[in-house]
């Protein structure tokens, strides 16, 4: 089998002729993100600051909790194409040139959506893999030419700057520390790549998309998009929220507002970003299933463009469809399975099958040692 990093060898070679290599030990080494990055973004979405959400955006219903009856496939198919994506980020070494250093790291990034059948088959609709070489760009002096030879490497490969500057929202969630901004950075990458296969998407009318985690800070570019929406399973647990109770109104936190949710059944929907979205919780599972009280919810962004008050029933409709989804699910392979739909576990799948493993990985980015490298 063909090395499948050979592209990137002349980059590393310039990289050896230009500097020395201290290699990561055991060779590469996975760097994950901490804390997970998507509850941080939606941290810094909904949740900062004591934030109270207290703008009810749905109408008639005003009520804090509203029970659901599933709304099974044979029924009525809303549901049909599904969106993830994955990115794992390797560690290689340090770069050292003088008395300047730059961590080296290598992601694999990828999206994919899949497409349900009324049959309830599922096929892979769409994906893309890519990956990605980064390193702190600022601290050498060949930076750009290592850009410029993993631009020549071939369309499945890219260049990413680990310190490259982004919006304000991201730059909070990446850090400042360069090793630690990687698994965030490729993250980010991957949700890009994510959010752009959501949008070229061939549905029909009424063939809704699930995209698994946070509606895209770019709301504008999903403007002529239908259907849609977002669905989190690990969420910022900080948001407070002002409940009707009689005439007056409740204060409590999400910890009060979802131990209370009963099983198929929903929270009110929420105003955030502007009442650009509407945002509530639907409980799939009985909690005496579960481990700890917020397992088995499902955190879920409705896009609201116009900033109006959403109809009761459509949220109605599409949380009950998300209930029925509980029926299949990846208990024992997947440690979320209790928020997790199985078409979105299928998606993850391929996109995780379509990285190289991460043996291959390491075989194929062996550094050479020190000695061999020389001063």
């Amino acid at each position: 089998m063909p090395n499948p990093f050979e592209p990137l060898r002349p980059a590393f070679e310039a990289i050896l002729r230009e500097a020395r290599v201290l290699p990561a030990t055991g060779q590469a080494m996975e760097d994950l993100m901490r804390p997970d990055h998507a509850e941080v973004i939606d941290r810094l979405r909904t949740g900062q600051d004591d934030k109270i959400l207290d703008v009810l955006i749905e109408a008639p219903n005003r009520n804090p909790y509203v029970q659901l009856n599933a709304v099974y496939r044979t029924e009525k198919h809303l549901l049909r194409y599904f969106l993830d994506g994955s990115a794992r980020t390797f560690f290689l070494g340090d770069i050292v040139e003088g008395t300047r250093h730059s961590p080296l790291h290598v992601s694999q990034i990828g999206a994919a959506a899949v497409w349900r059948m009324d049959d309830g088959k599922v096929k892979v609709a769409k994906s893309v893999h890519k990956i990605v070489l980064m390193v702190d760009k600022k601290e050498l002096s060949f930076g750009d030419e290592i850009e410029r030879m993993v631009a020549q490497a071939g369309p499945r490969f890219m260049f990413h700057d680990t310190m490259e500057k982004e919006d304000d929202e991201t730059e909070k969630a990446l850090g400042k520390e360069p090793r630690s901004r990687a698994a965030h950075k490729a993250h980010h990458l991957m949700a890009m790549h994510e959010e752009e296969l959501g949008r070229s998407l061939p549905r029909e009318e009424k063939q809704w998309l699930v995209l698994d985690g946070n509606l895209g800070k770019d709301l504008h570019k999903w403007r002529d998009v239908k259907d849609y929406l977002g669905l989190t399973k690990s969420f910022s647990r900080d948001p407070k929220f002002a409940l009707r109770e009689g005439r007056g109104v409740k204060e409590v936190n999400l910890y009060e507002l979802l131990s209370e949710l009963p099983a198929s059944a929903r929270t009110c929907a929420f105003a955030v970003r502007a009442g650009k979205v509407a945002v509530f919780y639907v409980r799939l599972r009985e909690q005496r299933h579960l481990e700890y009280p917020l397992m088995g919810v499902v955190k879920v962004e409705f896009p609201n463009p116009r900033g109006e008050a959403v109809d009761s029933a459509a949220i109605d409709e599409i949380s009950s469809a998300l209930v029925a989804e509980r029926q299949a699910t990846p208990h024992g392979k997947d440690q979320r399975w209790h928020a997790h739909l199985y078409p979105i576990y299928l998606a993850e799948q391929a996109v995780k099958n379509g990285f190289i493993s991460t043996e291959a990985l390491k075989a194929g980015l062996k550094w050479p040692t020190m000695a061999a490298v020389g001063p």
